[in-house]
């Protein structure tokens, strides 16, 4: 690449280590940003240089344009890449980029601003022939224009934000009396999130699968979809198990499908890695919902199952280089399966609920077929400033049951001592009937919910994983520091003295009992 030599990774966690990782692997630098808290992380430490944002607070640090642009310029990049979350989809951001002479590594602004703006995506998307769910294509005014359009349309329907995603500014309309509470909830909600307040309207479909299409757009005018992704396992419209491809989408729907993403990238000029989100009906009809304008979280999926590498082909577009992806007449079909199950610090067993505290011992799951893809170590500290996501575990196999079973089985290797993790909602998900059939819907954790989680997680037996771990932690401690007590951080390794674990292992006389 000759007109990038150094990317700036304005993010964080396990998606700034991974571009990274895509960096060095096309001969680039990569200078990675930070907070105080992360002064020591994976990301920091794994980047060629580094530059100190700011305090913990994500707006006075990785929200912070200026400092973002100052720290590109001065450290010599010629590219910024925004990874996902934080600025990934926010226009100013690929402009102030564009102004400074830096390079984003994503869509034009423009590109993001009309898809960003979900009133305006629904327009573009129904002028380029893309199916669009009923709904309004300008926001609603006030409450009793919303109970006209509800009516219009016809119950059930959902106020959502003009400017959203993720679930937020969101509410399912039932029937006529709830309107006017949701629709000043919904605007108080987006206004919060997004500094906008708009709402819009669609009909709410029931038990819909959300299917998305992986979309790579370059600068010579080809446009190419990598098939499907199934991401209907969610919980407040924020996925936890996403596949690749979905056990509901024959070769004749992937290529309805695939046309209708590319069409959608083609009608805002898009360029780079995007995906373009749709709801699938049981009879077989799909509608657009939203296009993200950036790489996603559950990118590994497709790359597992296509045979690429979706961050280093932005790269390779973003310096004007035509993808390497195959674009002939021959459509590209996946090759076996590939399931992610996101690894989170939050406990299901207690309405998923964020967890803090420090990661005292990590072992990572290896072997035939699994992808770790993560961002923090253990004697990291978790804590309520970032989203809760620590890593991705991803498995592949030639058959979907293939790759159930070494996920089943990767899951078994995991163990995470210090704080609570999602772990075992998904060791329960690979082994639940409906899962297993690929009955899925975004209603699946509503109906399986209380099936899975129902029971308590095994007291004993976790206890004991967890105890036989942190002895292990500990014996390597004292290896490292020669016994006098001191830290040898070395990836497997906690901070300080003996943990909470060794303590109430050597009180209750365990260890001989797990040797």
């Amino acid at each position: 690449m000759t007109s990038i030599r150094r990317v700036l990774v304005a993010n964080r966690g396990e998606i700034a280590l991974r571009v990274i990782r895509a960096c060095h692997e096309e001969g680039l630098d990569a200078v990675a940003v930070y907070s105080e808290p992360d002064r020591l992380a994976s990301h920091v430490r794994q980047a060629d240089a580094a530059v100190l944002l700011g305090p913990a607070p994500a707006a006075e640090s990785y929200l912070d344009i200026g400092k973002l642009i100052a720290a590109a310029r001065e450290s010599g990049c010629q590219a910024v890449h925004p990874g996902y979350g934080f600025l990934s989809e926010r226009a100013p951001f690929a402009e102030a980029c564009a102004n400074a002479g830096l390079i984003f590594v994503g869509p034009p602004a423009a590109a993001i601003r009309a898809m960003g703006d979900k009133t305006e995506a629904r327009r573009r998307m129904q002028a380029a022939g893309v199916p669009v769910v009923a709904g309004t294509a300008a926001p609603l005014r006030d409450p009793v224009d919303a109970r006209r359009e509800a009516k219009r349309i016809g119950y059930p329907v959902l106020l959502k934000a003009a400017a959203g995603g993720g679930g937020k500014g969101m509410r399912l309309v039932r029937g006529e009396t709830d309107v006017e509470e949701a629709f000043q909830a919904a605007r108080r909600e987006a206004l919060k999130a997004f500094g906008d307040g708009s709402i819009y309207i669609e009909k709410y479909l029931e038990r819909p699968r959300h299917i998305e299409i992986q979309v790579l757009a370059d600068r010579h005018g080809r446009v190419v979809a990598l098939g499907e992704r199934e991401c209907s396992i969610q919980r407040r419209h924020q996925k936890l198990i996403e596949e690749a491809p979905s056990v509901a989408v024959s070769p004749a729907l992937r290529r309805r499908l695939s046309e209708a993403a590319t069409a959608a990238a083609g009608a805002v000029g898009y360029i780079s890695a995007g995906t373009i989100e749709f709801l699938l009906t049981p009879t077989g009809e799909f509608f657009f919902l939203e296009m993200n304008a950036r790489i996603q979280v559950e990118h590994p999926v497709t790359e597992l199952v296509y045979g690429v590498d979706l961050v280093r082909e932005q790269l390779r577009i973003a310096a004007g280089q035509p993808m390497r992806v195959h674009v002939g007449g021959t459509p590209l079909h996946p090759r076996g399966h590939a399931i992610e199950c996101r690894i989170t610090a939050e406990d299901p067993f207690n309405d998923f609920l964020p967890a803090t505290g420090v990661l005292q011992y990590l072992r990572v799951p290896s072997g035939p077929g699994i992808r770790w893809d993560a961002g923090v170590e253990a004697g990291d500290e978790v804590t309520l400033f970032y989203d809760p996501l620590l890593a991705k575990l991803i498995a592949w196999g030639e058959t979907r049951d293939i790759a159930i079973q070494r996920m089943r089985r990767a899951l078994g290797e995991l163990i995470m001592v210090g704080l609570p993790t999602s772990q075992p909602f998904h060791v329960r998900v690979m082994d639940d009937p409906e899962f297993l059939r690929g009955e899925l819907d975004i209603t699946y954790l509503e109906r399986a919910g209380a099936r899975v989680l129902s029971a308590p997680p095994q007291p004993g037996l976790e206890r004991a994983l967890a105890v036989a771990a942190a002895l292990e932690a500990d014996e390597q401690r004292e290896r490292t520091s020669g016994g006098d007590g001191r830290d040898g951080r070395d990836g497997q390794v906690g901070r300080g003295g003996p943990s909470p674990w060794v303590i109430e292992a050597r009180r209750d006389g365990l260890r001989g009992e797990l040797e």
